[in-house]
């Protein structure tokens, strides 16, 4: 298989993977996936929330715009989570969901995707900043396994897909 060839190939499976989840996550009712969400951020950030590093999020609202997947949400915490749809968060993320599987599997820094252009953080900085350590702080090796394997799994398959989608240049040696 040429390389330009297996490049196009990535490059369409990157775009067309989130184009394919989008429209049957669509059709999914917003309760059900707040109930996801919220149920699967317990069980991520227990530790933090026993040890009271979630604090910070009291009466503070955090949105998350999964661009390419068209899934816009608003997390809260308050002795347990809240999860609602886009109204008036204080600070709101931004990516495609290419980019946030892999700062998820820390296989990417968000502050490289952040100069990257590829995650946009607006609003309020402070919390913003507090928002972006604690997910730094997550031991990714603690997550259960079902969810630490899949996320590995996903983002090494995008890392793949990610390279084979830049084609190397084959530079001729000229004749001496």
């Amino acid at each position: 298989m040429s390389a330009v060839f297996s490049a196009n190939l990535a490059k369409q499976l990157l775009e067309l993977t989130p184009k394919l989840i989008r429209l049957p996550l669509s059709k999914v009712p917003f309760s059900l996936k707040a109930k996801v969400l919220s149920q699967l951020l317990e069980q991520l950030l227990a530790p933090q929330a026993e040890d009271g590093e979630l604090d910070f999020l009291a009466d503070k609202w955090v949105a998350i715009r999964v661009e390419d997947l068209q899934l816009y949400f608003e997390v809260s915490f308050n002795g347990r989570w809240q999860v609602r749809e886009l109204t008036d968060a204080q600070v709101t993320f931004s990516a495609k969901s290419a980019e946030l599987l892999l700062v998820a599997a820390a296989k990417e820094d968000p502050d490289t995707l952040f100069f990257q252009r590829k995650l946009s953080i607006e609003g309020d900085t402070e919390l913003g900043l507090e928002v972006k350590n604690l997910l730094l702080s997550i031991e990714f090796a603690s997550l259960p396994a079902p969810i630490r394997l899949s996320v590995e799994k996903l983002a090494d398959a995008i890392v793949r897909l990610q390279l084979e989608a830049k084609p190397t240049v084959i530079l001729a040696k000229s004749p001496a």
